[in-house]
């Protein structure tokens, strides 16, 4: 069971990780607008918002494997300050370079986000591992949420108090950095240390021989591939899908936020309800093969709606599928991984669903240049292919919550 003390720790790095979605969602809307006062061309506004998450898969695993070496604690207060840091510094841009910088650096240290999920994988036993892993896909929806909302609302906010053109977009900046001190300060007063046991040569090894080594040990390179694919079909959706919907059924930006707020909320719901019922009724096997399952099935149904009530259901099920898959990949690498090496394991891992956001955007936009439709379904092949992979490995793969 897990205790008071960890729960209370649990919900510290809940908000550490809704803190770096919440910082991410909110500079969305943000960047475009920002990016044109600057004289940005439509591919500079398109590498700043993709600079985040190639920092993110170049430094995941060394904040991980760097937090297997040194701790947990002192590597997640440490990039909770400097993401407040890097969003002063986006606020005070006063040019595109500055901004470049500013991302480059958000990114850097919100690549932590491994070293939150190690954090978990620590203070969890293995029969509530995928339960403990679920609360980060919570994080992330809730994040996902309220990110853009809030970004939109300060920015509003700031424009009636203040006329300034840039103060508009930099208000909500400094809010998230405000909230990220804030964050550092709880954490430094209540964040406790959760390694008992330091590993002296994990930062010793080199980023890309790492990934080489995680990649090949049997079902667990399988899973992160699985994490791979799944986060290249879902950035590839998100990047296409304000396009199809304004294309096919004229909606607007602000429509399409409502949608993704949808999506959002049926994550949250997913991961911060479904999942941890689920998990000790059915297992990770099951859970995991469910949720690819509806995951594929949702990308693939986006692309033969032809009404406002089959995007409703395709949303649905791509948006439980992922709430249901997500946790059980991350629960289940952590479970096959030696205790000494979760920092480096989340590191590579979550360094994988970078790379798929790095790549997806683009080849979205491309694929819907060819054919509307081609980005789903391609996104739901690759989902399927995901499925296919979790079949094949099925009965390697751990079964810890199951009870009885």
């Amino acid at each position: 069971m897990t205790t008071t003390s960890n729960k209370s720790q649990l919900a510290i790095i809940f908000f550490t990780v809704f803190l770096y979605l919440v910082g991410f969602g909110v500079v969305i809307p943000i960047i475009p607008l920002l990016s044109k006062n600057f004289g940005a061309t439509a591919l500079q506004t398109g590498l700043l918002l993709s600079v985040y998450s190639l920092m993110q898969f170049l430094f995941s695993p060394f904040w991980g494997r760097l937090s297997d070496r040194m701790g947990r604690r002192p590597i997640l207060l440490f990039c909770l300050f400097g993401e407040g840091l890097s969003y002063i510094m986006f606020a005070w841009a006063r040019s595109l370079e500055m901004l470049f910088v500013a991302r480059l650096l958000a990114g850097f240290f919100g690549a932590s986000l491994s070293t939150a999920s190690a954090y978990i994988s620590d203070i969890t036993p293995k029969h509530e591992r995928s339960k403990g892993m679920a609360l980060i896909g919570a994080a992330f929806g809730l994040g996902f949420v309220v990110g853009p909302a809030l970004g939109g609302l300060l920015a509003v906010w700031g424009h009636h108090i203040n006329e300034a053109p840039h103060f508009d977009t930099s208000f909500s900046a400094y809010w998230v950095a405000a909230l990220c001190f804030a964050n550092f300060l709880f954490g430094i007063k209540f964040l406790k240390e959760s390694l008992s046991e330091k590993s002296e040569s994990a930062a010793k090894k080199k980023r890309f021989s790492v990934m080489w080594h995680y990649l090949n040990i049997k079902t667990v390179g399988a899973l992160m591939t699985v994490f791979l694919l799944s986060s290249l079909a879902m950035s590839g959706m998100e990047a296409t899908l304000i396009l199809f919907m304004g294309d096919k059924f004229q909606w607007t930006i602000k429509q399409v936020s409502f949608g993704f707020a949808y999506i959002g909320v049926i994550i949250i719901f997913t991961q911060g309800f479904l999942v941890r019922r689920l998990l000790p009724k059915i297992g990770e096997r099951k859970v995991l093969r469910i949720g690819l399952s509806c995951f594929a099935v949702g990308l693939t149904t986006i692309a033969f709606s032809n009404t406002l009530f089959g995007m409703a259901i395709a949303m649905t099920l791509l948006s439980l599928g992922n709430g249901l898959s997500n946790p059980s990949i991350l629960g289940s690498i952590s479970l096959l991984t030696d205790s000494k090496e979760q920092g480096a394991a989340m590191g590579v891992t979550q360094s994988m669903a970078s790379l798929g956001r790095i790549i997806g955007p683009a080849l979205g936009g491309a694929l819907y240049g060819v054919l509307a439709i081609a980005p789903f379904l391609t996104s739901g092949v690759l989902a399927f292919i995901a499925l296919a992979i979790v079949l094949i490995n099925f009965k390697l793969i751990p079964d810890h919550a199951r009870v009885g």
